[in-house]
């Protein structure tokens, strides 16, 4: 029996191509450079739909602008399977907010590999932090929730159940991170090794710990616009996430939070002031930079190999992650929902990871894709998780030694 062999999406594309612009096609070449103009991309696009079915948008001739990037992404967006569905998982990391004192300690306990992991990211922020992460956690260090211990102690966390993961046999097909996230979704992605996301992380937290206090961060029900509107006459405040439509975060001095929280609940717009240490995503953040940015472009950060969502950007970026990314990152809103809605459309996902120690994020995720989205795992629900709830999430991936093995047809 002859079994079909999987589509060359390479070889393919640079016939379409060459046909368009009536000449060869280099792979690394983009699509602008070849004269390739929007009536001839709709074209291919019109190609691709016709040969694959509907596995791209338009706008992905543009995100995916060479050859090699757009076959890859035809690679990653194939999910022609045989009597089951392959599970396509996007991994999302949570910030910072998302700690708490124990904080996987059942796992911790009970979860061979689960130690392995958490261990090997203490051991590679223990210089920095003088306290092993691992230690704070089993304790139930109230140390937790101080900026220098919270940041370093979420980075070990998200990075080891993120390698359970994969360990047990999930692979992501894209990573997403909020906020301090961002390290681990780099970390797994491969722009940046364990030591080097440590050192950043440590460092980041520590800085940050020791800016003047005095600032302060709201959760409000308004819109981008309507929040935008007010920080006008606040210059002390900016946006600092904008976590769904009408789930924006404010961030800077207290004062000036206070006084929007007034007007904003005056239109019966509902805010809640965060428990947090620092404004964080705002300007207040800019006295630490210039040490932060002189540690950064010390180390290097290469492109990720997985497609990355960025929430500085609120997009897929394949740009390599090293020290201007990083500074940038420091004082920029959160763009949340920007990556994330990218991350929806773009991935033809079967299932979204949320990687942290508590849920946080997955109700967002949820209502973005709808009853037609993926499904929504979170690797942890709060202090109860322990191994018997991580096997239920392994089962949900057909993952870990009960998997059923998947052949492609």
């Amino acid at each position: 029996m002859n079994t079909p062999r999987d589509p060359d999406y390479h070889g393919w594309l640079s016939g379409r191509l060459s046909h368009y612009v009536g000449r060869r096609v280099a792979d690394d070449v983009p699509f602008t450079e070849l004269g390739l103009d929007s009536v001839a991309a709709l074209s291919l696009y019109g190609d691709v739909e016709e040969e694959f079915g509907p596995v791209i948008d338009p706008t992905d001739i543009w995100v995916y602008p060479t050859v090699q990037e757009l076959a890859a992404y035809l690679e990653l967006r194939d999910i022609r399977l045989g009597s089951d569905q392959q599970v396509r998982a996007a991994f999302v990391f949570t910030g910072q907010g998302s700690q708490h004192p124990g904080m996987t300690s059942g796992l911790y306990l009970n979860s061979t590999g689960y130690r392995r992991f958490l261990d090997e990211a203490a051991e590679a922020l223990l210089p920095y932090t003088g306290t092993s992460v691992v230690d704070l956690i089993l304790s139930r260090d109230q140390r937790i929730h101080q900026t220098a211990f919270t940041q370093p102690a979420l980075f070990a966390v998200e990075y080891a159940l993120a390698r359970t993961l994969e360990e047990a046999g999930v692979q992501p097909v894209a990573v997403l991170g909020h906020g301090i996230g961002e390290f681990a979704a780099a970390a797994i992605a491969g722009s940046l090794s364990l030591e080097h996301a440590a050192k950043l992380v440590a460092v980041r937290g520590a800085f940050m710990q020791y800016l003047p206090s005095g600032g302060g961060m709201m959760a409000t029900c308004a819109a981008p616009y309507e929040a935008a509107e007010l920080l006008a006459d606040e210059p002390g405040v900016a946006i600092g996430a904008i976590n769904a439509a009408r789930a924006t975060v404010l961030s800077g001095e207290i004062g000036g939070l206070e006084r929007i929280q007034y007007k904003l609940e005056a239109r019966g717009i509902a805010c809640m002031q965060l428990k947090v240490t620092h404004a964080f995503h705002s300007p207040l953040m800019e006295p630490m930079l210039a040490r932060f940015e002189a540690v950064t472009r010390r180390l290097p950060g290469g492109a990720p190999r997985l497609p990355y969502y960025s929430t500085v950007h609120g997009r897929l970026t394949n740009e390599p992650l090293y020290a201007p990314y990083w500074t940038a990152h420091a004082t920029s809103p959160v763009r949340f929902a920007e990556a994330a809605r990218q991350l929806l459309d773009q991935q033809a996902l079967t299932h979204v990871v949320e990687i942290g120690p508590r849920v946080v994020l997955t109700p967002f995720i949820r209502r973005m894709g709808g009853a037609q989205g993926p499904s929504c795992l979170a690797m942890c629900r709060g202090p109860e998780t322990n191994a018997v709830y991580l096997a239920g999430v392994l089962s949900a991936l057909d993952a870990g030694p009960l998997a059923h093995p998947l052949v492609r047809t």
